[in-house]
């Protein structure tokens, strides 16, 4: 174990060219595992930068399991989003690998807002973890409380430029 955590750290700092947000133009892919309130399942987040410091994207996921799968149609299992985010990386001025942003998101069963955090090791690879809750519930049925409560979500994350 320890020589893994060797490596993983001699990589992180040969690897000093990743920038986590460039502006304007910049896309990020983050893929990775949401975990909510009796459920995990998969996600899908596509950001895509509009200006130095805010950018626009969407967010699908997925249930694949949870405490009462099998009560829970099909329809409840998806969510999609729209999100805005305000990159803060450049404005907090911690390191030009790492961003923060904070953000809102308008779904199919929710409105709600996030605030996440990625980090580059590299120009096309990173890791990403989100947190996002509900703000106003569309569906106050109790099958649809997978996608209607707080999410933890965590990834890879991928530059595509």
């Amino acid at each position: 174990m320890k020589n893994f955590f060797t490596i993983v750290l001699l990589g992180a700092f040969c690897l000093v060219n990743a920038q986590a947000f460039k502006g304007k133009g910049d896309t990020k892919l983050n893929i990775g595992m949401t975990i909510q309130n009796g459920g995990t399942g998969i996600l899908a987040i596509a950001d895509f930068g509009l200006g130095e410091n805010f950018s626009i994207g969407v967010l699908t996921s997925y249930l694949l399991g949870g405490s009462n799968i099998n009560d829970v149609n099909a329809e409840y299992r998806f969510d999609a989003k729209a999100r805005f985010n305000a990159n803060l990386g450049s404005v907090m001025n911690i390191s030009p690998k790492f961003d923060v942003y904070p953000g809102l998101n308008l779904g199919l069963k929710n409105f709600g807002g996030h605030l996440g955090a990625r980090y580059f090791f590299s120009d096309g690879f990173g890791v990403f973890t989100e947190f996002s809750v509900p703000f106003a519930k569309y569906d106050s049925d109790a099958m649809s409380k997978y996608n209607n409560g707080s999410t933890f979500n965590i990834g890879a994350s991928f530059n595509l430029d």
